[in-house]
């Protein structure tokens, strides 16, 4: 089995999300380090692993391109039955591959199961549940929600299916990869929570434009209505509910 970790100037986290997916309780894997145009010391970082480890690749693009691309590189060229990711910026607990695995193994009917996940600042200390835990799963209601989050382990063979990661959507590819992989196969949940996803400064910056990333989600759901057969009987509309807050201030020039 594969995991990629897609990575751009993720010195200062990147080594610890290596070491979780490298500790991990199943030690049968590959790890893909697909580095997306650094310029800080992530490549580096990233190499010196796979010279201590002959389960660490490493796939380097000199310019950035953005996490699609980075991703589609690298599950692309995982070589095992299935294939999940790690963000280079979070954590994968010591039982997330084992625990996922087992499920696939076990169910052929499902082609991607995912888990729980905990929400840690800057510094690693756990926060609260991840948001998205306590939303059920269906493929209909994955259309306004995305509850499919970390951790997902992916057959590969569903995923190359459904021609995998699409770069249109970069910055939300994980999400239409979900509406498209539900369309085809079944999905499970573990409700453990193996993955810890980290809030710190860099990962709240907005990265691109929210109204573009609001129309790209906005798009990602009409094809899947049109693939769904849905088109001509549904459409999607998105409303957005601004709220307002009143603060008493003292007025200095008094």
């Amino acid at each position: 089995m594969s995991i990629v970790v897609p990575a751009y100037n993720r010195e200062k986290y990147l080594g610890m999300a290596v070491r979780s997916v490298l500790d991990q309780t199943y030690t049968d894997l590959e790890l893909i380090i697909v580095d997306d145009g650094s310029t800080d010391g992530t490549l580096a970082i990233a190499e010196q692993f796979a010279r201590e480890d002959d389960r660490v690749r490493v796939l380097s693009d000199k310019t950035n391109r953005g996490a699609a691309y980075a991703l589609k590189t690298g599950f692309d060229a995982a070589r095992g039955e299935y294939v999940g990711q790690v963000d280079s910026d979070d954590l994968l607990e010591a039982r997330g591959v084992e625990l996922t695995l087992a499920v696939l193994d076990d169910d052929i009917g499902c082609g991607l199961v995912y888990t729980n996940y905990i929400d840690i600042d800057k510094n690693g200390r756990k926060l609260r549940p991840g948001r998205r835990c306590s939303i059920p799963y269906s493929a209909e209601k994955l259309l306004t929600d995305f509850m499919t989050f970390h951790f997902r382990l992916i057959r590969k063979s569903v995923y190359s299916e459904i021609g995998g990661f699409n770069t249109q959507f970069n910055n939300i590819e994980d999400y239409d990869l979900c509406l498209r992989l539900s369309e085809v196969t079944n999905v499970r949940k573990i409700n453990e929570y193996l993955y810890l996803y980290r809030y710190h400064p860099d990962s709240t910056k907005v990265t691109m434009d929210q109204l573009e990333r609001i129309n790209l989600c906005k798009e990602a759901i009409t094809q899947a209505l049109a693939r769904r057969g849905m088109k001509g009987t549904h459409r999607i509309s998105v409303s957005f509910n601004p709220t307002f807050f009143i603060q008493l201030f003292e007025d200095s020039s008094h």
